[in-house]
């Protein structure tokens, strides 16, 4: 059976590029191809996908916060960031995020293609010099702090609702609160965690483990 993959990425020449190399290699075919990631949920409900090649830097919702939803949702799917970008920040935030492999735009395309497979088998790709960059991270000890956001027990329970999927009907019926309670606890939690929309917050707190859904 081929291997089903669909790209994000705002470049449309490598867009191009990742179209053509992918159709035109036996055992994989396109799932789906897109500029960006502010809908990602709506096409993999349609289009689905066994990998993404994911870039980082795009309009709207970025790589990383889109790798937390689609994980909390399709845990099925493997996500391989594909990007530019090689600091150990972003490369922490996007395995923490549930990217399963890490690669840059240099890499060949039959390096590519291969990380594919191994994604797709269970393997956890990554250049030499990202690999080495994770395991010299994991070799000093960091403290794991606890987050600063201030969030009050309810407002870590409409959290935990929200990183569910469940509506505001949902949250007042559970919370056993009205919807105007439920607006004004959403409103509040957007400040906390310095937000602007659902879909950020719920990649925040499944990224920094503000739920016990999120870990």
């Amino acid at each position: 059976m081929d291997i089903r993959v669909s790209v994000f990425d705002d470049n449309s020449s490598l867009r191009d590029s990742l179209y053509y190399l992918i159709s035109g290699t036996p055992g994989f075919k396109i799932a789906g191809i897109y500029p960006d990631c502010n809908q990602v949920l709506e096409h993999l409900q349609h289009d689905e996908a066994d990998v993404i090649l994911m870039d980082i830097d795009m309009p709207g919702l970025n790589g990383i916060e889109a790798t937390a939803l689609i994980k909390s949702h399709f845990p099925h799917i493997n996500v391989l960031i594909l990007t530019s970008y090689d600091d150990s920040a972003k490369i922490f935030d996007a395995l923490h995020s549930g990217a399963t492999g890490y690669l840059l735009k240099k890499t060949t395309p039959a390096k590519i293609m291969e990380a594919i497979t191994e994604v797709s088998q269970g393997g956890a790709p990554m250049n030499a010099s990202i690999a080495r960059k994770v395991l010299e991270f994991f070799s000093i000890k960091k403290n794991i702090t606890e987050n600063a956001y201030d969030l009050s027990t309810r407002e870590k329970e409409v959290l935990s609702c929200l990183v569910k999927g469940d509506s505001y009907k949902m949250i007042a019926a559970r919370c056993f609160i009205s919807m105007g309670t439920v607006c004004t606890h959403i409103t509040n939690i957007y400040k906390k965690l310095h937000v602007n929309s659902k879909s950020e917050a719920v990649a925040k707190a499944i990224r920094e483990r503000l739920t016990n859904d999120s870990i």
